[in-house]
């Protein structure tokens, strides 16, 4: 997982910036802004559930497309964006942060990286045609 991005430094504007992780579909880290290792694997990890879900509960409701999900903490907020097909940026701040502000800075750096990125969503294996008996 690469440590930094051009457009994921854009999220610096935020105030209250905690930190940022992009990830693929598949819950597989690409790039980490402003956390150790570690800590943005298991934010992937844990993000990539949360971003399925509400895709999911979209297709259920034919919502369209999630454009972005505020989970509000205690002392955090995190914000769920997707980014182009296959690709999800979650950002961490403290309560400082201007929800407003958040959502706008994190859906446009999520554009950004999304077009940069393009990454397509796998497409679903297909079973093997039934050999005739």
């Amino acid at each position: 997982m690469t440590t930094t991005s051009n457009d994921m430094n854009n999220l610096s504007r935020i105030a209250g910036i905690q930190g940022a992780v992009l990830l693929s579909n598949d819950g597989i880290g690409l790039s980490a802004y402003l956390l150790e290792r570690d800590q943005a694997e298991r934010i992937a990890a844990a993000c990539s559930g949360v971003a399925s879900t509400m895709k999911a509960i979209s297709r259920e409701v034919d919502g369209g497309r999630v454009i972005r999900q505020l989970v509000e903490m205690d002392d955090r907020y995190l914000c769920i964006v997707g980014c182009g097909e296959g690709s999800t940026l979650i950002v961490v701040t403290s309560r400082k942060a201007r929800l407003g502000e958040l959502g706008g800075e994190a859906v446009r750096t999520a554009q950004a990286l999304g077009e940069w990125l393009g990454t397509p969503e796998r497409a679903q294996a297909q079973q093997p045609p039934a050999s005739p008996a």
